[in-house]
Protein backbone atom coordinates (compact mmCIF):
# COMPACT_ATOMS: atom_id res chain seq x y z
CA UNK A 1 0.00 0.00 0.00
CA UNK A 2 2.65 2.54 0.72
CA UNK A 3 4.18 2.13 -2.40
CA UNK A 4 0.77 2.58 -4.16
CA UNK A 5 0.35 5.54 -2.24
CA UNK A 6 3.93 6.63 -3.95
CA UNK A 7 2.44 6.21 -7.39
CA UNK A 8 -0.54 8.08 -6.55
CA UNK A 9 0.99 11.07 -4.91
CA UNK A 10 3.01 11.21 -8.31
CA UNK A 11 0.22 10.72 -11.02
CA UNK A 12 -1.84 13.37 -9.09
CA UNK A 13 1.13 15.53 -8.86
CA UNK A 14 1.21 15.48 -12.57
CA UNK A 15 -2.27 15.59 -13.28
CA UNK A 16 -2.72 18.90 -10.91
CA UNK A 17 -0.15 20.69 -12.56
CA UNK A 18 -1.74 19.97 -16.26
CA UNK A 19 -4.87 20.85 -15.19
CA UNK A 20 -3.17 24.06 -13.54
CA UNK A 21 -1.81 24.80 -17.20
CA UNK A 22 -5.02 24.01 -18.62
CA UNK A 23 -6.77 26.75 -16.32
CA UNK A 24 -3.82 28.97 -17.03
CA UNK A 25 -4.12 28.99 -20.66
CA UNK A 26 -7.91 29.32 -20.47
CA UNK A 27 -7.49 32.32 -18.47
CA UNK A 28 -5.12 33.97 -20.78
CA UNK A 29 -7.32 33.65 -23.51
CA UNK A 30 -9.97 35.06 -21.92
CA UNK A 31 -7.09 38.18 -20.88
CA UNK A 32 -6.17 38.08 -24.45
CA UNK A 33 -10.17 38.90 -25.49
CA UNK A 34 -10.53 41.80 -23.05
CA UNK A 35 -7.41 43.21 -24.12
CA UNK A 36 -8.10 43.02 -27.93
CA UNK A 37 -11.23 44.97 -26.74
CA UNK A 38 -9.96 47.20 -24.58
CA UNK A 39 -6.82 49.17 -24.21
CA UNK A 40 -6.72 48.94 -20.71
CA UNK A 41 -2.64 48.42 -19.52
CA UNK A 42 -3.50 46.52 -16.61
CA UNK A 43 -5.06 44.01 -18.49
CA UNK A 44 -2.38 43.77 -20.34
CA UNK A 45 -0.10 43.19 -17.44
CA UNK A 46 -2.14 40.90 -15.59
CA UNK A 47 -1.82 39.05 -19.54
CA UNK A 48 1.74 38.79 -19.28
CA UNK A 49 1.71 37.44 -16.03
CA UNK A 50 -0.50 34.51 -16.75
CA UNK A 51 2.21 34.04 -19.79
CA UNK A 52 4.94 33.55 -17.10
CA UNK A 53 3.18 31.46 -15.33
CA UNK A 54 2.68 29.20 -17.90
CA UNK A 55 6.00 29.05 -18.82
CA UNK A 56 7.23 28.38 -15.76
CA UNK A 57 4.80 25.75 -15.62
CA UNK A 58 6.02 24.34 -18.82
CA UNK A 59 9.46 24.61 -17.87
CA UNK A 60 8.81 22.32 -14.68
CA UNK A 61 7.28 20.05 -16.97
CA UNK A 62 10.09 19.73 -19.36
CA UNK A 63 12.70 19.32 -16.24
CA UNK A 64 10.69 16.14 -15.06
CA UNK A 65 11.14 14.57 -18.25
CA UNK A 66 14.79 14.38 -17.36
CA UNK A 67 13.97 12.29 -14.45
CA UNK A 68 14.52 9.13 -15.75
CA UNK A 69 16.77 7.02 -13.52
CA UNK A 70 14.97 3.69 -11.71
CA UNK A 71 14.90 5.45 -8.16
CA UNK A 72 14.54 9.38 -9.50
CA UNK A 73 10.89 8.87 -8.17
CA UNK A 74 11.84 8.19 -4.63
CA UNK A 75 12.08 9.66 -1.41
CA UNK A 76 15.69 10.70 -0.26
CA UNK A 77 18.46 11.29 2.40
CA UNK A 78 20.64 14.09 2.92
CA UNK A 79 23.82 13.92 4.98
CA UNK A 80 25.87 17.52 5.40
CA UNK A 81 29.03 17.45 6.82
CA UNK A 82 31.41 20.32 7.84
CA UNK A 83 34.98 19.73 6.93
CA UNK A 84 38.19 20.41 8.08
CA UNK A 85 38.19 24.42 9.38
CA UNK A 86 36.39 24.38 12.93
CA UNK A 87 33.30 26.97 13.50
CA UNK A 88 34.09 28.55 9.97
CA UNK A 89 33.24 25.29 8.50
CA UNK A 90 30.53 24.21 10.83
CA UNK A 91 28.85 27.22 10.34
CA UNK A 92 28.76 26.84 6.57
CA UNK A 93 27.17 23.17 6.87
CA UNK A 94 24.71 24.85 8.76
CA UNK A 95 23.84 27.13 6.05
CA UNK A 96 23.76 24.17 3.91
CA UNK A 97 21.13 23.02 6.19
CA UNK A 98 18.56 25.84 5.86
CA UNK A 99 19.31 26.21 1.71
CA UNK A 100 18.14 22.55 1.34
CA UNK A 101 15.51 22.81 3.84
CA UNK A 102 13.92 25.71 2.51
CA UNK A 103 14.30 24.37 -1.03
CA UNK A 104 12.42 21.51 0.48
CA UNK A 105 9.75 23.76 1.55
CA UNK A 106 9.08 25.23 -1.75
CA UNK A 107 8.77 22.09 -3.45
CA UNK A 108 6.35 21.18 -1.35
CA UNK A 109 8.30 18.29 0.06
CA UNK A 110 8.11 17.17 3.91
CA UNK A 111 11.40 17.52 5.73
CA UNK A 112 12.64 15.92 8.77
CA UNK A 113 15.69 15.48 10.78
CA UNK A 114 16.66 12.60 11.64
CA UNK A 115 19.99 13.21 13.31
CA UNK A 116 21.87 16.78 13.89
CA UNK A 117 25.43 16.42 15.68
CA UNK A 118 26.23 20.63 16.88
CA UNK A 119 29.30 22.50 16.55
CA UNK A 120 30.63 23.38 20.21
CA UNK A 121 30.44 27.57 19.57
CA UNK A 122 28.16 27.65 16.48
CA UNK A 123 26.45 25.58 13.47
CA UNK A 124 26.39 21.77 13.02
CA UNK A 125 29.11 19.02 12.57
CA UNK A 126 26.40 17.09 10.48
CA UNK A 127 23.11 16.25 9.86
CA UNK A 128 20.81 13.73 7.81
CA UNK A 129 17.45 14.94 6.60
CA UNK A 130 14.60 12.90 4.85
CA UNK A 131 12.97 14.70 2.12
CA UNK A 132 9.65 13.23 1.09
CA UNK A 133 7.79 13.77 -1.72
CA UNK A 134 7.54 13.12 -5.81
CA UNK A 135 11.00 12.69 -7.78
CA UNK A 136 12.61 14.02 -4.53
CA UNK A 137 15.65 11.98 -5.08
CA UNK A 138 15.65 12.85 -8.67
CA UNK A 139 16.10 16.37 -8.12
CA UNK A 140 18.52 16.23 -5.04
CA UNK A 141 20.95 14.34 -7.08
CA UNK A 142 22.39 17.56 -8.28
CA UNK A 143 23.73 18.32 -4.78
CA UNK A 144 26.33 15.12 -4.49
CA UNK A 145 29.59 16.31 -3.65
CA UNK A 146 31.80 19.04 -1.61
CA UNK A 147 30.71 22.57 -1.46
CA UNK A 148 32.89 25.48 -1.20
CA UNK A 149 31.74 28.50 0.61
CA UNK A 150 34.93 31.65 -0.03
CA UNK A 151 33.78 34.89 2.40
CA UNK A 152 34.58 36.88 4.82
CA UNK A 153 34.52 34.95 8.11
CA UNK A 154 32.13 36.74 11.32
CA UNK A 155 34.48 34.53 12.94
CA UNK A 156 37.77 36.37 12.62
CA UNK A 157 38.24 39.52 14.29
CA UNK A 158 40.48 40.68 11.73
CA UNK A 159 37.81 40.42 9.12
CA UNK A 160 39.86 38.15 6.91
CA UNK A 161 38.90 35.53 4.09
CA UNK A 162 38.39 32.16 4.53
CA UNK A 163 37.23 29.24 2.67
CA UNK A 164 34.97 26.75 3.63
CA UNK A 165 34.42 23.19 2.71
CA UNK A 166 31.40 20.76 3.42
CA UNK A 167 30.33 17.67 1.65
CA UNK A 168 26.67 16.88 1.03
CA UNK A 169 25.36 13.29 0.08
CA UNK A 170 22.26 12.28 -1.55
CA UNK A 171 20.81 8.59 -1.82
CA UNK A 172 17.31 6.87 -2.51
CA UNK A 173 14.82 5.75 -0.44
CA UNK A 174 14.84 2.13 -1.71
CA UNK A 175 11.71 0.19 -2.00
CA UNK A 176 12.64 -3.57 -0.98
CA UNK A 177 9.59 -4.86 -2.40
CA UNK A 178 10.51 -6.53 -5.86
CA UNK A 179 7.73 -7.07 -8.43
CA UNK A 180 8.69 -9.63 -11.13
CA UNK A 181 6.44 -9.43 -14.47
CA UNK A 182 6.61 -11.60 -16.76
CA UNK A 183 5.27 -10.78 -19.85
CA UNK A 184 3.75 -13.85 -22.03
CA UNK A 185 6.05 -13.00 -25.19
CA UNK A 186 9.15 -12.99 -23.73
CA UNK A 187 8.44 -16.79 -22.77
CA UNK A 188 8.61 -19.43 -25.12
CA UNK A 189 7.20 -22.80 -23.60
CA UNK A 190 7.96 -26.10 -25.19
CA UNK A 191 5.96 -29.24 -24.07
CA UNK A 192 7.44 -32.64 -24.64
CA UNK A 193 7.04 -36.46 -23.34
CA UNK A 194 8.57 -36.77 -19.49
CA UNK A 195 11.22 -39.61 -18.92
CA UNK A 196 12.03 -41.28 -16.08
CA UNK A 197 10.38 -43.01 -13.37
CA UNK A 198 6.55 -41.37 -12.69
CA UNK A 199 3.91 -43.65 -13.48
CA UNK A 200 2.33 -45.01 -16.86
CA UNK A 201 0.31 -41.15 -17.05
CA UNK A 202 3.53 -39.09 -16.95
CA UNK A 203 5.53 -41.30 -19.73
CA UNK A 204 3.00 -41.48 -22.29
CA UNK A 205 1.74 -37.97 -22.43
CA UNK A 206 3.72 -34.88 -23.48
CA UNK A 207 2.93 -33.24 -19.88
CA UNK A 208 6.68 -32.04 -19.57
CA UNK A 209 6.95 -28.13 -19.67
CA UNK A 210 10.31 -26.11 -21.03
CA UNK A 211 9.99 -22.62 -20.85
CA UNK A 212 12.65 -20.43 -21.71
CA UNK A 213 12.92 -16.55 -21.12
CA UNK A 214 14.14 -14.67 -23.98
CA UNK A 215 15.30 -11.42 -22.31
CA UNK A 216 17.55 -13.21 -19.89
CA UNK A 217 18.29 -16.74 -21.61
CA UNK A 218 16.93 -18.77 -18.63
CA UNK A 219 15.66 -22.02 -19.46
CA UNK A 220 12.94 -23.86 -16.71
CA UNK A 221 11.82 -27.44 -17.10
CA UNK A 222 9.11 -29.26 -15.13
CA UNK A 223 7.96 -32.98 -15.71
CA UNK A 224 7.58 -33.84 -11.78
CA UNK A 225 3.36 -32.70 -12.08
CA UNK A 226 0.79 -35.44 -13.46
CA UNK A 227 -0.70 -32.68 -16.48
CA UNK A 228 0.87 -29.96 -18.14
CA UNK A 229 -1.13 -27.54 -16.59
CA UNK A 230 0.41 -28.56 -13.49
CA UNK A 231 3.78 -28.33 -14.73
CA UNK A 232 3.61 -25.30 -16.56
CA UNK A 233 2.08 -23.63 -13.42
CA UNK A 234 5.38 -25.09 -11.47
CA UNK A 235 7.74 -24.05 -14.11
CA UNK A 236 6.13 -20.15 -14.18
CA UNK A 237 6.91 -20.44 -10.37
CA UNK A 238 10.70 -21.10 -10.38
CA UNK A 239 11.13 -18.86 -13.24
CA UNK A 240 9.55 -16.13 -11.09
CA UNK A 241 12.02 -17.00 -8.47
CA UNK A 242 14.97 -16.85 -10.94
CA UNK A 243 13.85 -13.51 -11.96
CA UNK A 244 13.33 -12.31 -8.71
CA UNK A 245 17.01 -13.27 -7.52
CA UNK A 246 18.36 -11.36 -10.38
CA UNK A 247 16.37 -8.12 -9.48
CA UNK A 248 17.64 -8.50 -5.97
CA UNK A 249 21.12 -8.26 -7.30
CA UNK A 250 20.74 -5.28 -9.23
CA UNK A 251 19.08 -3.77 -6.20
CA UNK A 252 22.31 -5.04 -4.00
CA UNK A 253 24.58 -3.44 -6.72
CA UNK A 254 22.90 -0.21 -6.94
CA UNK A 255 23.37 0.02 -3.19
CA UNK A 256 26.68 -0.79 -3.52
CA UNK A 257 27.38 1.97 -6.04
CA UNK A 258 25.52 4.32 -3.90
CA UNK A 259 27.42 3.98 -0.93
CA UNK A 260 30.82 3.94 -3.26
CA UNK A 261 29.22 7.65 -4.36
CA UNK A 262 28.91 8.11 -0.82
CA UNK A 263 32.59 7.50 0.08
CA UNK A 264 33.94 8.93 -3.08
CA UNK A 265 32.06 12.61 -2.38
CA UNK A 266 33.28 13.06 1.29
CA UNK A 267 36.76 13.45 -0.60
CA UNK A 268 36.60 14.61 -3.86
CA UNK A 269 36.77 17.81 -5.19
CA UNK A 270 34.32 20.32 -4.85
CA UNK A 271 31.38 20.27 -7.24
CA UNK A 272 30.34 23.99 -6.39
CA UNK A 273 31.24 27.20 -5.13
CA UNK A 274 29.89 30.31 -3.25
CA UNK A 275 31.81 32.92 -3.19
CA UNK A 276 30.38 36.16 -1.30
CA UNK A 277 33.69 37.84 -1.11
CA UNK A 278 35.33 40.18 -3.09
CA UNK A 279 32.27 39.21 -5.26
CA UNK A 280 28.98 37.56 -5.32
CA UNK A 281 28.83 34.51 -7.50
CA UNK A 282 27.86 30.82 -7.63
CA UNK A 283 29.20 28.05 -10.08
CA UNK A 284 28.68 24.64 -10.52
CA UNK A 285 31.90 23.61 -11.33
CA UNK A 286 30.64 20.43 -13.35
CA UNK A 287 28.03 22.58 -15.49
CA UNK A 288 29.52 25.71 -15.74
CA UNK A 289 26.40 27.28 -14.66
CA UNK A 290 26.39 30.46 -12.48
CA UNK A 291 24.60 33.11 -10.79
CA UNK A 292 25.23 36.64 -9.36
CA UNK A 293 22.34 35.83 -6.85
CA UNK A 294 24.29 34.11 -4.07
CA UNK A 295 21.40 35.48 -1.48
CA UNK A 296 18.87 33.45 -3.44
CA UNK A 297 20.72 30.82 -4.15
CA UNK A 298 21.55 30.17 -0.31
CA UNK A 299 17.60 30.53 0.30
CA UNK A 300 16.79 27.57 -1.12
CA UNK A 301 16.19 28.86 -5.28
CA UNK A 302 18.35 26.01 -6.63
CA UNK A 303 15.83 25.21 -9.49
CA UNK A 304 18.81 26.75 -12.27
CA UNK A 305 21.41 25.14 -10.65
CA UNK A 306 19.44 21.74 -10.36
CA UNK A 307 17.93 21.62 -13.92
CA UNK A 308 21.33 22.46 -15.86
CA UNK A 309 23.39 19.57 -13.80
CA UNK A 310 19.93 17.43 -15.12
CA UNK A 311 20.70 18.28 -18.73
CA UNK A 312 24.31 18.32 -18.22
CA UNK A 313 23.51 14.39 -16.98
CA UNK A 314 21.73 13.45 -19.87
CA UNK A 315 24.40 14.69 -22.45
CA UNK A 316 26.50 12.72 -20.99
CA UNK A 317 24.98 9.71 -20.63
Amino acid sequence: MQKINQEKVILQKVTQDYLSLAQQEEDARTLLEMVSESEDESLFSELKEECVKMQRTIEDFELRRLLSGRMDANNTYLSINSGAGGTEAQDWAEILLRMYTRYAERQGYKVEVLSINYGEEAGIKSAVLSVQGPYAYGYLKAENGVHRLVRISPFDANARRHTSFASVTVWPEVDEDIEVVIKDEDVKMDTYRASGSGGQHVNKTDSAVRLTHTPTGIVIACQNERSQHANRDRAYKMLRAALYEIELKKLQKEKENVDAQKKANEWGSQIRSYVLHPYQLVKDHRTSWESGQPSDILDGQLKGAIEAYLKWQVQGA
